[in-house]
């Protein structure tokens, strides 16, 4: 018997069909989250396979007076009731949910943890796979203990939304740790014994040369999880102890966002459109790896789309899929190199081009010619602060002139951890840390901060997210004459800064409103306050 639901993001509780955790889950407020919050008795989840219930998609709610509750994305089922009556022998109760909750919570009862796997390995069975290293790597890699534990470090990584896995060998051990909002965190480590196995099990999986242990490789591998696909890049470094590697981890459906998504406030927001919006001239996103500069170009592509417009991007890799952009990966084993692919573009009559990144004088004096002749040209460049792009591209050997000509913005950037919003609350700062910043230049500290508590949604840590902190260059005529005169990065900036709200800045007014910390703050943006 089926149970509808009222509305779409919650179970339904109607003629006392649902247990009384779920009830006051919804009583709670809990709306679509209801099926997170619950704690699902052991005997409920006992009683039907976990084979069966993956298949089904089903979730196990309670067991009582001979019924077994299960919520459903599509009740009413009745070769599937059948099955249930046989597997358990109890009555069946449908209640219907989202398949995304149900998913979800399937992963979280069912499905074991990557330390509950390590706790529970067989110390015979890691001493066999250790005796077989000399013998068979290959055979080593596809143990189904192996092959299990790769998968389970992979999707632990993917729900807690960690960037990057690494995995570094040491003498004794192993560390694994993931990256989760731009920090790593260590995890409980894989027995030392399964080190090699581990390795070349990613290896097989990302098409490399397992036999090849003592110089770098590099890998691809694109799998579905939950739904959404993920390229996962591979890359493995040899040391002293043995190969380290490290996962880069990109879903292909994430959305792209906008630039009050990424953290514009809505006057830079509208200074940085009439920016891209020119006909031609070069656009420049830069920061450290990992600052989010690729995604703030997606999202100025998004922005500026029209069918009237041919797009064409060059990237290493392609990290997002933009419809209606043509976007090409560079090969350099193919010496497609981004100069000998910006070349290519420019034979295909495009009005916007992106540049992955500016590695070299090569690629930037094309992007800078392509840009002073008709076309809007956006790229990358790893400098400190925006007003350094100048001075990075002049270390290249690109002309003064060309530069002064061609260039119309720079969007710096850095990434900084968001206060989780389920913990959120009012926190005075430390003593320490207001000196600390005091003493680096950044002012007085007054006023009111925030800070998490830590909860279950943040895992303890206080933060869920990250979000932009940035300073935009527009590059007007005073600054356009001091790049002709080749002048210092400092007389550049202390032009700009008369205009420009730096990142610090930035960050400050972010921690004032609670969006961030000033422990953020300092640990992202303490240089520019030195400068």
């Amino acid at each position: 018997m089926s149970k509808p639901l009222p509305d779409a993001g919650a179970v339904s509780d109607r003629e006392g069909d649902l247990s009384p955790a779920l009830i006051a889950a919804r009583s709670a407020g809990n709306g679509q989250g209801s099926l997170a919050k619950l704690d699902i008795p052991s005997e409920a989840v006992r009683a039907l396979p976990p084979e069966f219930v993956r298949q089904h998609r089903i979730l196990p709610l309670s067991v009582q007076d001979g019924t077994i509750r299960i919520a459903t994305a599509e009740p009413g089922n009745q070769r599937m009731i059948d099955d249930i009556r046989l597997l358990s022998g109890l009555e069946v109760r449908e209640v219907e949910a989202p398949a995304s909750e149900i998913l979800e919570k399937l992963a979280e009862c069912y499905q074991i943890t990557v330390e509950k796997m390590i706790e529970n390995l067989n110390p015979e069975a890691e001493a066999a796979v250790e005796g077989r290293n000399l013998h068979d790597i290959e055979v080593m890699a596809n143990e189904p203990t192996v092959i299990n534990l790769v998968n389970l470090i992979i999707s632990e990584a993917l729900r807690e939304r960690a960037s990057d896995i690494h995995l570094v060998p040491f003498e004794q051990s192993i560390q694994l740790r993931y990256r989760i909002d731009g920090l790593l965190q260590e995890k409980p480590p894989p027995p030392k014994q399964l080190h090699a196995a581990l390795i070349s099990r990613v290896k097989i999986m990302a098409d490399m040369n397992i036999a090849e242990r003592y110089t770098p490789q590099d890998g691809h591998i694109q799998i579905n999880h939950r739904g959404k696909r993920v390229d996962i890049r591979v890359g493995t470094l040899p040391t002293i102890y043995g190969e380290g590697m490290v996962l880069r981890l990109l879903e292909k459906n994430a959305k792209v966002l906008t630039a009050a998504e990424l953290g514009l406030d809505p006057e830079r927001s509208r200074e940085m459109s009439r920016l891209v919006e020119k006909p031609h001239g070069l656009f420049l996103a830069t920061g450290p790896t990992g600052s989010g500069k690729t995604t703030t170009l997606y999202s100025v592509l998004q922005s500026i789309y029209t069918p009237e417009k041919k797009i064409v991007t060059i990237e290493d890799p392609v990290e997002y899929e933009l419809p209606g952009v043509a976007q090409i990966p560079v090969r350099p084993s193919r010496n497609f190199t981004f100069a000998n692919g910006l070349r290519s573009i420019l034979r295909q009559d495009p009005n916007v081009i992106m540049v992955g990144e500016i590695r070299d004088s090569e690629t930037a004096e094309i992007a800078i010619r392509a840009a002073l002749t008709g076309h809007q040209v956006f790229s990358t460049l790893h400098t400190n602060d925006s007003t350094g792009a100048v001075t990075r591209l002049l270390d290249m050997g690109v002309e003064a002139f060309l530069i002064s000509s061609s260039l119309e913005g720079v969007l710096a950037q850095r990434l900084v951890r968001r206060i989780c919003a389920h913990c959120r609350q009012e926190a005075t700062p430390p003593q320490a840390l207001r000196d600390r910043l005091e003493t680096l230049g950044a002012g007085r500290i007054e006023g009111v901060f925030y800070r998490g508590r830590g909860c279950e949604e943040c895992r303890g840590t206080g933060y869920l997210g990250r979000i932009g902190i940035f300073e935009l260059l527009a590059i007007g005529a005073e600054l356009r004459d001091l790049i002709l005169r080749k002048s210092s990065n400092a007389a550049l900036k202390a032009v700009a800064q008369r205009t420009m709200l730096t990142m610090h800045q930035d960050a400050m007014q972010k921690a004032a409103a609670g969006v961030t910390s000033l422990e953020e703050v300092l640990r992202v943006s303490a240089g520019d306050i030195l400068e």
